[in-house]
């Protein structure tokens, strides 16, 4: 590049948009410490009392609260902070997606449940991510999607949890509530599951690109037996899915062209669990540990 543009070599990268990245033989890490406790600042006490969650399990909010009303710029404000630290903590990335659906009018409660984050982020702020270096280990794309069902009180929609790992590293996460109502647990899991396939394809796309090489076939993860059988066979609970909307339908024509193998996954192992709802302390951290996240 420097035949071609001027530019100045600064050496390795260290810092970027809040982001710390340090390199060693071992490998790369990412993390927001710095930034993590700038966002203590802004809310309160940095050495405020930790707590081992970033949301209770079962926690259920609504819109339609009876607890007073806060201060909704200073809401937006402090949850919008919160969404930028997800870039390197996908153990934040439901709770934080989870209060986002209040910012119109926030609640006591709601401003509850951002604090419960901001003291787990308290306890937690040299977390991050580790990408190790290739030693002769698998480099293929693997995706798990996840769904709840109904998890939504307000208009009983459910979350959809994506996460793709290149090898034993996380690459992309997302956790979102879906844009229609799921009448069941395998028409929700199926709907996740061409959200994912749709990242999946296009992933493998960008890899190729970049590699200079043939596309890839990923593997996508799926804990539903149903909805596998509603990927492979267009005929198998036919009157049960005949609604769901076309767009869904694409992961059929992936997997019969054969740019997307699906599995299935026990619930157990379904590491997108932690996207798609609030757990309780031992299974959530058991899946911080399988997606790599923990202490820099």
């Amino acid at each position: 590049m420097t035949k071609v543009f001027k530019m100045s070599d600064l050496g390795l990268l260290s810092y970027y948009l809040g982001i710390e990245v340090k390199q060693d033989e071992a490998g790369i890490s990412l993390s927001q410490g710095s930034y993590a406790g700038k966002i203590l600042e802004k809310c309160g006490p940095e050495d405020c009392n930790s707590c081992k969650v970033p949301m209770k399990a079962g926690l259920k909010l609504s819109k339609e609260s009876n607890s007073p009303r806060v201060n909704a710029t200073e809401y937006r404000s402090l949850v919008g902070s919160l969404r930028y630290l997800v870039n390197s903590r996908p153990d934040l990335a439901f709770s934080v997606g989870y209060v986002s659906r209040f910012m119109e009018e926030p609640h006591e409660e709601h401003r509850t449940a951002v604090k419960q984050i901001m003291r787990y982020i308290a306890g937690t702020r040299n977390w991050g991510l580790f990408y190790a270096r290739r030693n002769g280990g698998s480099d293929q794309l693997l995706g798990y999607s996840d769904s709840d069902m109904a998890g939504d009180l307000d208009g009983r929609k459910s979350t959809s949890g994506i996460l793709f790992f290149l090898g034993r590293s996380p690459i992309s996460w997302q956790s979102a509530k879906q844009k229609v109502v799921a009448l069941s647990s395998c028409e929700a899991e199926y709907i996740a599951a061409a959200t994912g396939a749709c990242q999946a394809v296009w992933l493998a796309r960008l890899l190729a690109e970049i590699r200079n090489s043939a596309v890839s076939k990923p593997v996508l993860r799926v804990d539903n037996k149903s909805a596998i059988s509603l990927i492979k066979n267009q005929t198998v609970h036919h009157d049960r899915s005949k609604h769901i909307d076309v767009r869904f339908h694409l992961i059929r024509e992936y997997a019969n062209a054969g740019q997307i193998e699906v599995k299935f996954i026990r619930t157990d192992d379904q590491l997108g669990d932690i996207l798609t709802k609030p757990l309780g302390k031992d299974k959530f951290h058991e899946l911080c540990s399988k997606i790599g996240l923990g202490s820099l």
